[in-house]
């Protein structure tokens, strides 16, 4: 017995951040796509919209240490250095506890560089 297929096709847009976003609105929210839609933002300049995601990718996934560092950047560019602070600190836990020596070295280094430039008081 043959089943039937529908054969419909639904169009994707060409734009990897009009794709994302299609692919968010349909129902299939991931760590993953929350955090391509987080990169797609920050490409796009827009820092801010790149945080709601990465804060839901990581709300999603707690170890997701890429999510975390790229959280940390995002905040950063959007001028919220004790915020991003925090994310890094975050993720370097998190990478730590994983094993990605190299994520939590490159989050060690972010850090770093927003503490000396934020100095406390």
């Amino acid at each position: 017995m043959r089943k039937e297929f529908d054969d419909t096709v639904i169009p994707m847009p060409n734009d990897p951040l009009e794709r994302f976003e299609a692919l968010l609105a349909s129902g299939k929210d991931s760590p993953l796509l929350r955090f391509s839609l987080g990169m797609q933002y920050l490409n796009a300049a827009d820092p801010a919209r790149a945080v709601e995601h990465l804060r839901a990718a990581v709300a999603q996934d707690a170890g997701y240490s890429a999510a975390w560092k790229l959280l940390g950047k995002a905040l950063a560019d959007s001028g919220q250095a004790a915020e991003a602070m925090v994310a890094y600190r975050s993720g370097i836990a998190a990478a730590e506890k994983k094993g990605d020596k190299q994520v939590a070295k490159e989050m060690n280094v972010f850090l770093r560089r927003l503490e000396k430039a934020n100095p406390p008081g």
